[in-house]
């Protein structure tokens, strides 16, 4: 990787005291504070120079998401590498988010918005009340991040179809079975995605879809170019998704995976993955 400064698109930070994070339970090595301070000390060296934090309570609840998005508010006051937020919204709730929507409209670091879908039914995608609550997430500028798992690639394609206005975002490639070495599935989902053109490819969460304890880069490397063939430079952008990167490897090794895979790229197109795309993704100029 050449000398260019780092936005990192996808971040999340929590006090274990502050909101509830019930999924942690799950996860002992993530289950205690993960705030800016653990941030600084996992970055090390690597030139990252701006995060947009991305929501991380999974309560479902608007309440919860207007605490989150005033703890995290309070935070940039003292770090301004903090330049945007993805913030939750109950988009089930059909036109009653507005109320929602209107409040995060009103926090000029909020530029996204996440309704975590990785874990519902494909019916959930096709709900009308799902999708009006979507489609005004356009009247206010806002992308989505489109959280799936690779057999949900098919259902988020409808769902992108039934809201062209929307600006999408799939986080972690979706989400492919490294794993279990699937891809051919998972590949012709991700380019018949990559052909609607409000949706961009977050090259984000590959190494815990892995093996965590035993990847290689060679386990990720059909993955990571496949995302960056179909996409291309102007519409992936480079995340950390730390803490969760914790349970593979670190924020340097995952920079370290890129550059061998994607070391060959030209200083433009380098500063599209892990610069420009990301400011003109979240509006961060």
């Amino acid at each position: 990787m050449d000398d260019v400064s780092i936005v990192d698109s996808h971040v999340h930070l929590w006090e274990v005291d502050r909101l509830p994070y019930a999924w942690l339970e799950d996860l002992p090595p993530l289950n205690r504070t993960h705030g800016l301070a653990e941030y600084d000390a996992a970055v090390g060296a690597a030139p990252i120079e701006e995060i947009v934090f991305v929501e991380c309570t999974e309560a479902f609840d608007d309440e919860v998401s207007r605490r989150e998005v005033e703890w995290v508010t309070g935070l940039a006051e003292q770090d301004p590498r903090i330049r945007g937020i993805v913030a939750h919204a109950s988009l089930e709730k059909g036109d009653r988010v507005r109320e929602h929507l209107d409040w995060l409209a009103d926090r000029s670091l909020v530029k996204g918005v996440r309704r975590l879908l990785q874990d519902e039914p494909d019916a959930f995608f096709g709900r009308a009340d799902v999708r009006e609550g979507l489609r005004h997430l356009a009247r206010y500028d806002f992308s989505f991040d489109l959280t799936i798992r690779a057999p949900q690639l098919p259902a988020a394609i409808d769902l992108v179809d039934a809201c062209p206005e929307v600006s999408f975002v799939l986080d972690h490639l979706g989400k492919p079975r490294v794993r279990a070495g699937e891809i051919e599935a998972w590949d012709d989902g991700l380019a018949a995605l990559a052909e609607r053109p409000n949706v961009v490819c977050k090259l984000s969460g590959v190494l815990t879809e892995a093996d965590p304890e035993a990847w290689t880069v060679d386990d990720v490397r059909p993955y990571i170019e496949r995302a960056y063939e179909h996409f291309g430079p102007e519409r992936i952008l480079f995340g950390g998704d730390w803490p969760v990167l914790r349970l593979a490897a670190d924020l340097p090794a995952w920079l370290e995976v890129l550059d061998a895979v994607l070391g060959e790229l030209s200083p433009a197109e380098q500063r599209a993955l892990y610069r420009t795309t990301a400011e003109r993704v979240y509006r961060l100029s």
